[in-house]
């Protein structure tokens, strides 16, 4: 029997299904959108706020799964005093939990943004991650509807901000309780039914990815997907179905030709018909009225529409009170079909009168929105929107000797171009191999490379090569007499000119880029 030792496995390198790691093309992209997002809101007045990725659980909210390990919809632990934390699932709950702690030393209205990860314990597949970003904005102590209609507006400014044209977006708005005022009418009032009603809003919330038809399945008895996988049902009657699907299925939708509002509020009128004499459908139906109102007066009506009422918006989170709406791209796009659709939505929200007073015991109004950073980001992608600022390659020092003085020397002169603010890099590998360094270059994509050996630092001199005219030209020389002839891009200058001749190297470069992208 053998007894040397097992060698030891290696370790696989993988990652956990449903995350995902980010190049710097992606996260550069990411705060290019972000630092625009940002100027909306601070034009609007809103300031920014941090909170961590961590809550007890039982701050995140009653509408969690009832379970004894609460890890169901998000990922939990237990702390060392035996308290339930779990990973925040959205910011919104996590605001309210800031809000009611520090309620004393804020100043309502609170008008507040942040962005952040954050995360779902869900099955993850095509499109769907269990970490991703989101990019929020809420106002917490505002009662009145007009904050919701300055929310719609925000977030009609912020498409147009990002690049996004109008008519290929549209703001959708519905409320709460004209929906609530509908499942009052079929027969789903009073607290006994509030789990039924739950499973009926998220079934209409599915209207955008299942269709009518599917919606109908899930509201009654359920639906079974591609996969196999069922979803049980609402079970509702084929009466209440149809009921439900009349008003949320009223063939207006978000109408771009509806300029001075009267298609919508003639639709705001039948509504009335179905919901009967239920005060909080009424309710919702005059929000509504008053919200359409005041965009339509403030400049965001005409031709196509930017905020239009859709009683299809439904937000599938149970803490919603009131005015619920969302970002739809309207545009066209392939899916992995081959299929052309709607782009879809990319960030929505509403009123959530009910969260900040969870913590209070006293009435606390809040309303705020959300934009799915990822997903917007492959819109603006789709669009050609995303990319425009350019992020320029550092230029590289390369090594020519390995002795300490030679070393503080490229030390030295790497430092003088980043002190005048030029992206720098020193050589790191095995310097020995010359050509290694200019391979490097090339596939780092590095605009410049800085060179002084022994005979150029007797001379007090430095070779300054233009990589990427010299790339340009390669191609047009045909041997290496001729090339050593051109010198191709390639310059000899003073130390102390360094910085000046580099300066104005990468700005010839700009500037051809700048006619190449207009040509």
């Amino acid at each position: 029997m053998s007894d040397k030792k097992k060698k030891p496995q290696k370790l696989k390198a993988r990652l956990p299904r449903g995350f995902g790691d980010r190049s710097a093309a992606d996260i550069r992209a990411t705060e290019e959108m972000v630092a625009k997002i940002k100027a909306v809101y601070e034009n609007y007045g809103f300031d920014p706020v941090e909170t961590p990725m961590f809550e007890y659980t039982d701050a995140l909210g009653k509408f969690l799964p009832d379970s004894d390990r609460p890890n169901e919809g998000v990922f939990s632990l237990t702390d060392d005093d035996d308290q339930w934390m779990s990973l925040r699932y959205d910011l919104t709950a996590p605001l309210a939990r800031h809000v009611a702690e520090n309620f004393n030393d804020i100043q309502l209205p609170y008008r507040t943004y942040r962005a952040g990860y954050v995360f779902r314990n869900e099955k993850p597949g095509p499109g769907r991650f269990r970490q991703f970003m989101q990019f929020d904005a809420d106002v917490v102590g505002a009662p009145g509807v007009q904050a919701d209609a300055e929310m719609c507006m925000m977030m009609a400014d912020t498409m147009e901000a990002l690049g996004i044209p109008r008519g290929d977006y549209v703001i959708r708005v519905n409320n709460r309780k004209v929906l609530d005022g509908v499942l009052e009418a079929i027969g789903l009032g009073g607290e006994e039914n509030a789990a039924q009603r739950l499973t009926v809003l998220r079934a209409i919330d599915k209207l955008d990815k299942f269709g009518a038809d599917g919606v109908r399945l899930l509201l009654g008895e359920g639906r079974k997907d591609e996969s196999g996988d069922f979803t049980k049902g609402a079970g509702l009657g084929t009466e209440q179905i149809e009921k439900v699907l009349t008003v949320v299925v009223p063939n207006v939708g978000p109408i771009a030709d509806d300029a001075d509002g009267s298609k919508q509020r003639s639709y705001l009128d039948r509504l009335m018909a179905v919901i009967g004499d239920s005060e909080v459908g009424l309710s919702g139906i005059n929000e509504l009225s008053s919200l359409l109102g005041q965009v339509m007066a403030a400049g965001y009506g005409g031709k196509p529409l930017r905020v239009a009422v859709d009683p299809s918006v439904v937000r599938g989170l149970e803490y919603y009170t009131g005015p619920v709406y969302e970002a739809e791209l309207t545009f066209d796009v392939t899916n992995e079909k081959g299929e052309k659709v709607v782009f879809g939505s990319v960030g929505g929200g509403g009123r959530y009168d009910g969260l900040v007073s969870r913590f209070m015991g006293q009435p606390v109004p809040a309303t705020g929105f959300s934009i799915g950073v990822s997903r917007l980001m492959t819109a603006l992608k789709n669009l050609g929107k995303l990319g425009a600022s350019e992020v320029i390659e550092p230029v590289l020092v390369t090594v020519m000797d390995g002795d300490a003085e030679a070393m503080g020397r490229y030390q030295r002169m790497t430092q003088e171009l980043r002190k005048a603010g030029i992206r720098a890099e020193m050589y790191q590998g095995n310097w020995k191999k010359f050509g290694n360094q200019l391979k490097y270059a090339d596939r780092r994509g590095c605009p410049i490379a800085i060179i002084q050996g022994g005979d150029e630092r007797a001379e007090g001199v430095v070779q300054i090569k233009d990589l990427i005219e010299g790339k340009r030209l390669s191609g047009e020389i045909e041997d290496n007499a001729e090339w050593r002839e051109a010198r191709v891009a390639q310059k000899t200058v003073p130390e102390s000119a360094l910085v000046e001749e580099v300066r104005a190297m990468l700005e010839a470069q700009a500037e051809d880029r700048k006619r190449a992208s207009e040509s």
